[in-house]
Parts: structure tokens; C-alpha cells; sequence
């Protein structure tokens, strides 16, 4: 019986996918040797603005024991490079390669559904104003037709102001009615979220799911420890964004929690030096979403038993870097 996932999971393998890969309509044509040849890398392209909507979504079916795979892939600068083939990755799945890869390529066109995830705790009243105005500019530069965003803040309790809307006006006041005061709960606010906002989900589409946490990432008030939060993103198949609201010179244990919520669901995270720094961050993170991979894959010895697998992602060049998440929990086996 066919259901529909949507995407995600991440970093390092040993194993050529062209050795298990099914035919992909939509990539290249394969070389003949497994090696990675010697690619020009193309400059970072996000897609522009229009061309997301006037590209047709293609609805993509997926079995229970596939994997929907997006990632994002960097050179030691940070560009996004873009034009890559399956052959150029290296894959295992719980330290095994995939039993067969069945779809790769570019994905620019995937519906995204977004949340945005401000910290409204009291310790960042004095650059609250400037973080909205990013936020309104990100989703302004980055919702297309079949996108959906929603809004909410975060101090001991979660404040949804608006749910999943593609109209811009709408989420623009739900980011204005956001006010700052309180202490912080972040591990209950991203674990609460994930659990209602991504889990819950339901769509006729692949999608890409993306929180962008907006936080000096303190928690002084929550009942959730950090890695129950991980892991509700990690099964909600989520991807976290994380911006530090910290512009202080020296870096603190925040930081360090927002760098491991980010690297575990195959985000990043940012750290501003100066408070105008934010907002390009947030368009960086617009450029990601824009120029990410998909792969589509089915895993070597697959058991429904609702376990964590890892997952391992490379390329062979070692010039790039493959930002992917550390892995995903199968589906639970049917109740008796």
C-alpha cells in the first residue's frame, strides 16, 4: 500500500549510489566508471522567484519502505553548488548501502511548509523588532504558489498567531502580534511544535519541512530535554534553520545547543556579530532551500520496528560538503 513521506536525512559513506542505482528519467546520463570525474563547480544559483511557480509540482509517491532524502551540498566556502549527478555520492543507510536508488535530481520546485519560530523571552526584547522585520522579508522572498508557512512565538509557552497560510499579509500580522516577555522553553516550544505543527501534517504531496528558530538558545523553563526536541524533529522529518539572537563577542552554551539541533535534522545554524547580520542569514537560508538535492532511495534490510537508522552522505570530491540529517526513525510495526 503506497503512502506519501516527505523529505530529509544526512553525512559521510563509502559506497558509489550508481552501483545500486535504479534509472532516473530527470538525471544526467551515468559514466561509465564508478570514480568521481572532474566537475567545474557551477556557481551558487538560488531559483529565482517566479520560476517555482511556473514550474508544474509533480506529486511523488512514495512507499513505506523508501526514503525521501534532501540535502544541500557547499563548497569550503559556503556557495551552494548545484549540477551534480547520483554518481557523484556516496551512501549508507544503518552502515549498509541502499538496496536500490530510484530517483535523483535537483530539487527546486518541492512545496516547502514553513515555520517560523521566533524566541519572545525577555532576553531578547531589544532586538525583537528588527528579527520581525527579517522574518516578514524571508517569507516575502521565499513562499511560492504551493507553499504554506506558519507563526508562532515562544517564551514558557507557545503563542501560535498564524496558522498555515500561503498569504503573506496574514503572516505579516501574525509575526506583528508577537510580543516579547517571559522566560524560555525552547526544548518544549520546538518539541510541541514539531509533535503538532510537522507530525500531524498532512498533504497529496512530497513536501520539505522547515522551522526557522529564531533564539539565543537558553532554556531556563522547559520539561522536554534537548535531545526528546532532536528526536520529535528527527520523526517529524523536519529540517531546523537556527538563527542566534547571541551578538555578543564570546559564544556560550546556547550556541552550542543551537549548532547540535541544527546538525542532527540537517540544517545550520548562524551566529550574527552584529544585529544586521540576521537578515542575511535568513536570506541565506532562502538560497539553501532553493538549491537543494532529492534522493530517493530504498534501504538494504528495512524492518518497520519504529528503530533509528543512520544515515551516511558524502561526495566523493572532497572539495564538498553534504549537509544532510544524521538519520530517521522507521514506522512503528502496525498495533495487534
Amino acid at each position: 500500500m503506497l503512502t506519501r513521506l516527505p523529505a530529509l536525512l544526512l553525512a559521510a559513506g563509502t559506497l558509489c549510489l550508481a552501483q545500486t542505482a535504479a534509472p532516473a528519467p530527470a538525471a544526467p546520463a551515468a559514466q561509465t566508471s564508478p570514480a568521481l570525474q572532474s566537475h567545474p563547480a557551477p556557481a551558487p544559483a538560488a531559483q529565482p522567484a517566479t520560476s517555482a511557480q511556473d514550474e508544474p509540482i509533480q506529486t511523488l509517491f512514495i512507499e513505506s519502505n523508501e526514503v525521501n532524502l534532501v540535502f544541500a551540498v557547499t563548497d569550503k566556502n559556503g556557495r551552494f553548488i548545484t549540477g551534480l549527478r547520483r554518481e557523484d555520492f556516496a551512501l549508507l543507510d544503518n552502515h549498509r548501502p541502499p538496496e536500490a536508488v530510484l530517483r535523483f535530481g535537483q530539487q527546486t520546485n518541492l512545496p516547502l511548509r514553513v515555520g517560523i519560530m521566533l524566541d519572545t523571552s525577555s532576553s531578547i526584547r531589544q532586538r525583537f523588532k528588527f528579527e520581525q522585520d527579517s522574518a516578514m522579508d524571508f517569507l516575502y522572498q521565499t513562499l511560492h504558489r504551493d507553499d504554506r508557512a506558519f507563526i508562532e512565538g515562544f517564551d514558557v509557552q507557545i503563542d501560535l498567531e498564524q496558522n498555515y497560510s500561503n498569504n503573506i499579509d496574514m503572516l505579516n500580522q501574525g509575526i506583528s502580534r508577537l510580543r516579547p516577555g517571559g522566560g524560555t522553553a525552547l526544548y518544549d516550544a520546538l518539541y510541541k511544535t514539531c509533535r503538532d505543527q510537522m507530525l500531524t501534517l498532512r498533504h497529496d504531496e512530497a513536501v520539505r519541512k522547515v522551522l526557522v528558530l529564531v533564539s539565543d538558545g537558553d532554556d531556563n523553563y522547559s520539561r522536554a530535554l534537548e535531545s526528546d526536541a532532536i528526536k520529535e524533529c528527527q520523526r517529524a522529518e523536519t529540517i531546523v534553520y537556527a538563527i542566534s539572537t547571541n551578538i555578543s563577542p564570546s559564544k556560550d552554551k546556547g550556541d552550542d545547543v543551537l549548532k547540535a539541533i541544527a546538525q542532527a535534522t540537517g540544517g545550520a545554524a548562524f551566529y550574527p556579530v552584529k544585529l544586521e547580520d540576521i537578515a542575511g542569514y535568513f536570506k541565506d537560508i532562502q538560497e539553501e532551500l532553493r538549491s537543494q538535492y532529492m534522493l530517493v532511495y530504498r534501504p538494504a534490510d528495512f524492518k518497520n520496528d519504529g528503530s533509528f537508522r543512520t544515515i551516511q552522505l558524502s561526495a566523493f570530491n572532497s572539495r564538498y560538503h553534504v549537509r544532510s540529517k544524521t538519520g530517521y526513525f522507521a514506522p512503528s510495526p502496525p498495533a495487534k
